[in-house]
């Protein structure tokens, strides 16, 4: 038998995934509305717009943390920690390759001469799907362990 606060867990986990999932894509939709600013960008917006991104997962990240050390500590459960500390990872790599991404795309809007920006994009676009399909299959490695003991 699992026990409910072992359960509570995993659930808090999923659900600050998820939330991730939606700070990315608003972190996508405001970047696409900045854009849509040029040439005059708003920056004054955008800034706002990534400090509040920012807030957003560095309070995922701290929690899923603190969740990472109970899955050890109280659950004796190193399997399921290690996993999200390759997913935190992971995690930050993305953040990385999008803030990088959108940087590009500035560039490419701003001189649609230079074919070395469309290059770039599409490696870094290549680099995210690869990245995400690492944090797919982190989650099922992670969903699979935790699973084990039902």
């Amino acid at each position: 038998m699992v026990p409910a606060d072992f359960r509570a867990l995993i659930q808090r986990f999923y659900q600050l995934q998820s939330e991730r999932v939606e700070t990315y894509q608003l972190f996508e939709e405001g970047h696409e509305a900045y854009l849509r600013t040029g040439p005059h960008y708003d920056f004054d917006h955008y800034r706002q717009l990534v400090h509040e991104v920012t807030q957003a997962f560095s309070g995922i990240s701290k929690e899923v943390l603190e969740l990472k050390e109970r899955l050890n500590r109280e659950f004796e459960r190193p399997d399921l920690s290690e996993h999200i500390e390759n997913l935190q990872s992971k995690e930050k790599q993305k953040l990385e390759l999008t803030a990088k991404l959108q940087l590009v795309r500035q560039q490419a809007q701003d001189h649609p001469e230079d074919e070395d920006c469309q290059e770039k994009i599409r490696e870094i676009k290549h680099e995210i799907i690869k990245n995400k399909e690492a944090l797919s299959e982190i989650m099922q490695d992670f969903k699979y362990d935790s699973e084990e003991c039902d």
